[in-house]
């Protein structure tokens, strides 16, 4: 038997951040050599709310960009842009026809960003894990390496494809595959700097509560200094009245490479004016290899461009296939 698929993607609404990486990309890289990995930039995505068309392309090739600088190995991977795969638009339309409305207003995510639209909520946004379903069901993946805000969407994504396997593919072999998620423990949820109940997040309006990717050394330094904290000295986890403390040394730990029973015994004695420089100085070591990375992949455009086009081609065979089987179960003709 061959290698099992891993399919997962990001939207190129700005830049990476931490939550991004600690909680999927890195996933992606350790995990990428045991699974066939297709790692896709969900630009249809991301006009599911206001965006800016004059950075959409530039900001599509960041993303991809970065993938490349945190990891990931065109041996063991490929990479392309959703938009440039047809096959994605033409499936959700098919899974639309068949996926009940109430599965998709009881998505909490959709909840909580109708209420940010407020009156100029667009249709998009609801059938956002519709189009996230058929990326996935597309490519047959066996596993989805997400966030755990992502969870109820994947589940989603297996309710359909069970749904149409039973409504069309009775009796016979499946068409879809039902993919499982993957999903670390650590640094699976990285959370505001300003807030420790909330997820770090690229739609949060506030600069200093996420640290992007590409932050330089000055701005981490700056975002660290002004993060929230508390008045109590001696740093410890899982102390449910003290959510940003357990987030910082949850950061620590993951970027340093120690082990929490470490981390917790350095922090003990520990107050915020010692430990916020450590943060600062082990988090600007950890993206320097990165930054360097993007950097050089950026200065090589036709790299990148081949890079793209090779991973659209490989995509494109096995997403026109899926789709030709859903088709024909559906009872389209297919084309002469």
């Amino acid at each position: 038997m061959g290698k099992q698929r891993a399919f997962s993607g990001v939207q190129p609404t700005g830049n990476l951040h931490l939550g991004n990486y600690l909680g999927a990309i890195r996933n992606w890289v350790e995990g990428q050599s045991q699974y066939e990995n297709f790692f896709c930039v969900v630009d249809l995505h991301a006009i599911t709310a206001p965006h800016n068309p004059a950075t959409l392309a530039s900001d599509t090739y960041t993303i991809a960009a970065l993938y490349l600088a945190c990891g990931i190995d065109l041996e063991y991977s490929k990479i392309f842009v959703q938009s440039h795969v047809s096959a994605h638009s033409e499936l959700t339309w098919l899974f639309n026809c068949i996926t009940p409305i109430n599965w998709l207003t009881d998505m909490i995510q959709f909840k909580e960003k109708a209420v940010r639209q407020g009156e100029n909520v667009n249709t998009g946004l609801l059938d956002y894990p519709v189009l996230m379903a058929a990326d996935i069901l597309l490519y047959q993946a066996d596993k989805v390496p997400v966030g755990e805000d992502q969870k109820q969407h994947l589940e989603l994504t297996r309710d359909i494809a069970d749904r149409f396997n039973y409504q069309f593919a009775k009796g016979k072999p499946p068409i879809l595959k039902v993919p499982d998620p993957l999903i670390r423990k650590e640094g699976a949820r990285v959370m505001s700097l300003m807030d420790g109940t909330k997820k770090m997040s690229k739609s949060d309006p506030a600069e200093g509560s996420r640290i992007n990717l590409l932050d330089p050394p000055d701005v981490i330094q700056k975002k660290i200094k002004r993060c929230k904290t508390d008045m109590e000295r001696g740093l410890t986890f899982d102390d449910p009245e003290r959510p940003e403390c357990n987030n910082l040394l949850g950061l620590y730990m993951i970027l340093s490479g120690k082990t929490k029973e470490a981390v917790a015994e350095e922090g003990q004695d520990m107050g915020w004016g010692q430990f916020k420089p450590l943060l600062t100085e082990t988090m600007i070591e950890a993206l320097k290899p990165i930054q360097e990375k993007y950097q050089a992949v950026m200065t090589d455009k036709g790299y990148l461009e081949s890079v793209l086009r090779d991973g659209r081609e490989a995509a494109e065979a096995i997403a026109n296939e899926t789709l030709n089987q859903v088709k024909a179960a559906l009872g389209y003709s297919m084309p002469l």
